[in-house]
């Protein structure tokens, strides 16, 4: 079994108003990724998604694929895990 890690994710560009924050919950849920998604008041959206390295990858990968999202950049930062954290949220 791979390595569970946890990742704190800054998306920037064209990342609010289309659908951003749910289609990363439905690949987090596809790939059992746990963690959350928020949008920032500075037009970035945040998350943290904890899974594998390949796991978290696929998802910005596949993110990065959508027609209406543009990703400028993407900051990654390794964190602490969660050991009791059982789903994602989409948080407001």
């Amino acid at each position: 079994m791979r390595e569970r890690v946890r990742e704190r994710i800054t998306f920037s560009g064209c990342v609010q108003g289309v659908g951003f924050r749910y289609k990363i919950s439905r690949l987090a849920e596809a790939y059992g990724v746990t963690g959350w998604v928020r949008n920032e008041c500075d037009g970035t959206v945040s998350a943290e998604l904890q899974g594998t390295v390949p796991e978290i990858d696929e998802i910005i990968r596949r993110i990065n694929e959508d027609r209406y999202i543009y990703l400028d950049d993407v900051q990654r930062t390794r964190i602490e895990t969660v050991s009791d954290e059982r789903n994602f949220s989409v948080r407001y």
